[in-house]
């Protein structure tokens, strides 16, 4: 499809294909949404029903989440930087920033996996009440969305070293781009609507 492509655009859109995967992608993340709106859904019913087990305040180190929220956020600007030099046609400096990006991703999912394993020693489980059963899903389900995210991009750094900066690879680095970027909103609202409010309710 080379003979359609439109130089004038950056190169993850200068095919057809590449933009109607990108538009693909959008759709897909819309059912993302719908997915994770459901999870807070059922948070925001069953936040309070503690059956006597651990609440908030007993389970809750601030301090670490935060940690966790610096890790991801930085991950997301790194992200930008990664594609900003795609789009400058540095391979190199494209891929470097991808690695700190994963770098930071991977020790956000290694704090939250430090984060569950003190909650179940603090006899904190999903079979302990509604309200944690709710918690570890909606952060399970955005935990399991970073790892899965952190494999997808290794995947595309070793395509990057093998094919380089190409119309498909740039474009799947977009979409993985846009991707994590969605993860870091997510987990804004977690912030906010978990552990901040989880902090003064």
């Amino acid at each position: 499809m080379t003979h359609h492509e439109n130089t004038a655009l950056p190169m993850e859109y200068r095919t057809l294909q590449s933009r109607m995967n990108i538009l693909g992608f959008w759709i897909f993340l819309g059912a993302e949404i719908v997915l994770f709106a459901t999870l807070f859904g059922v948070y925001a019913v069953l936040y309070n029903r503690y059956a006597g087990g651990p609440t908030h305040q007993d389970l809750i180190n601030i301090r670490d989440v935060m940690i966790q929220t610096v890790l991801l956020l930085t991950s997301s600007f790194t992200c930008g930087l990664a594609i900003l030099q795609m789009r400058r046609g540095s391979r190199n400096g494209l891929i470097g920033w991808l690695v700190v990006t994963l770098l930071l991703g991977a020790g956000f999912l290694f704090m939250e996996i430090n984060e569950f394993s003190h909650y179940i020693h603090e006899g904190a489980t999903m079979q302990t009440s509604a309200f944690l059963s709710s918690f570890f899903v909606l952060l399970g389900t955005h935990g399991l969305h970073v790892t899965m995210g952190i494999g997808w991009a290794v995947l595309i750094i070793i395509q990057l070293l093998q094919r380089g900066l190409t119309p498909v690879t740039t474009r799947k680095t977009f979409i993985i781009g846009l991707y994590w970027h969605f993860l870091d909103v997510v987990w804004i609202f977690i912030y906010t609507f978990v552990y901040l409010k989880g902090l003064v309710i």
